[in-house]
């Protein structure tokens, strides 16, 4: 069953519940029209179910989301995917600040770009494993203070001499991966991070992530792959112990 509800004009908190009913009525797939920055969609969804937006949805889109698929065919705002814990969230257009906050599972794809403080946090445990792309290019200190999980960024689109990414990449990053299309300017590194060439395993890794993302964006993946990968992980798994210990 396909519910669709009309958001014009709908405070955030009435909306919510209205996709709430939906859920609970048996809905399988639930399409929000006329979306204006409304907060927190998808947020206490029950059971996973396929939430497409149509317009702008407000901050912490998908936060502590466990299971459920949104797809988004517009821009988004701030702390999408917030402590994610499962599932998918697909955005057709550019995004805020500080996306995938201690995202500990699902993925979070971004077709443009992304702002200030994406990625921080993020996390794994064994099998659970987050994934976030960036299609275009991001703002500084993505990726900081990172302890796990996948985080690839493309910079598609940019222009001559633009940065793919600001200052700070990686800083305080202790676990998981960046994988950068191009080169990285090393002065805009965390000290916590270096660059590596990519080996098979992590060919591999980045194959599978990037065709899930192209296919759902509609992305050359051959495009995509011309350009030259490598990755940045930490050189220390305690970047500021030294801070506290006791000499």
């Amino acid at each position: 069953m396909i519910k669709t509800i009309d958001a014009k004009g709908v405070y955030y908190r009435q909306l919510n519940d209205m996709v709430q009913q939906a859920v609970n009525e048996g809905a399988a797939k639930i399409v929000l029209k006329n979306v204006n920055g409304q907060r927190y969609i998808a947020t206490r969804v029950s059971r996973p179910v396929d939430i497409e937006i149509k317009g702008v949805p407000g901050n912490d889109l998908g936060a502590y989301m466990n299971g459920s698929t949104v797809i988004v065919r517009d821009n988004g705002q701030d702390a999408i995917g917030n402590t994610m814990n499962a599932g998918k969230i697909v955005v057709h257009g550019h995004a805020g600040d500080v996306l995938g906050y201690a995202m500990r599972g699902g993925k979070l794809f971004i077709k443009g770009d992304v702002g200030y403080r994406v990625g921080i946090h993020m996390k794994e445990y064994e099998e659970q494993v987050p994934v976030l792309i960036i299609g275009g290019t991001a703002g500084s200190f993505l990726g900081e203070y990172m302890a796990g999980g996948v985080l690839i960024i493309l910079g598609l689109d940019r222009k001559p001499g633009e940065p793919i990414a600001g200052d700070y990449l990686g800083t305080g990053m202790h676990g998981g991966v960046i994988f950068v299309r191009g080169e990285v300017d090393k002065t805009r590194l965390g000290k916590e991070v270096s660059v590596f060439e990519l080996n098979e395993a992590d060919n591999e890794k980045l194959d599978q992530h990037l065709r899930e993302y192209c296919n759902d964006l509609g992305i050359d993946y051959d495009e995509v792959r011309k350009e030259k990968f490598v990755k940045l992980v930490p050189v220390s798994h305690r970047p500021y112990g030294n801070l506290y210990a006791h000499t």
